[in-house]
């Protein structure tokens, strides 16, 4: 997957499928098996990890959707982008942003995620 913006894509579209199968195929897709994770709320390696994160961030945000909120700034094998989670077409709930870094194999391995927004007790 050589365009960093069609990876952050579907980066985000990993983050929105709800049938953990589909979810699972997009995450081997777009992640190095070994990829790691970290926000302010988890640290987490592998694809598995990965995957039970955004499970639970369904969980607490069901019904809610990501979309990316600006332009995808990339340089070498290292993107940036604002993401936005809430209602699809309305005002986000809560704002980030992340920073990808893409192996060799045109995978994520590496993301570094940022909480700029967030709802009170979320």
């Amino acid at each position: 997957m050589s365009d960093m913006n069609e990876l952050v894509q579907r980066y985000l579209a990993a983050w929105n499928e709800t049938d953990a199968a589909a979810r699972q195929a997009v995450l081997a897709e777009v992640f190095a098996e070994d990829a790691v994770y970290t926000d302010p709320l988890v640290s987490v390696r592998g694809r598995d990890g990965l995957d039970a994160t955004i499970a639970a961030v369904q969980g607490q945000f069901g019904g809610l959707v990501f979309s990316l909120g600006g332009a995808v700034d990339a340089h070498h094998d290292i993107a940036r982008f604002t993401w936005h989670l809430g209602p699809e077409g309305a005002e986000p709930i809560v704002i980030g942003f992340d920073v990808a870094v893409v192996g060799d194999d045109g995978r994520i391995s590496q993301v570094l995620g940022f909480l700029d927004k967030v709802p009170a007790g979320a």
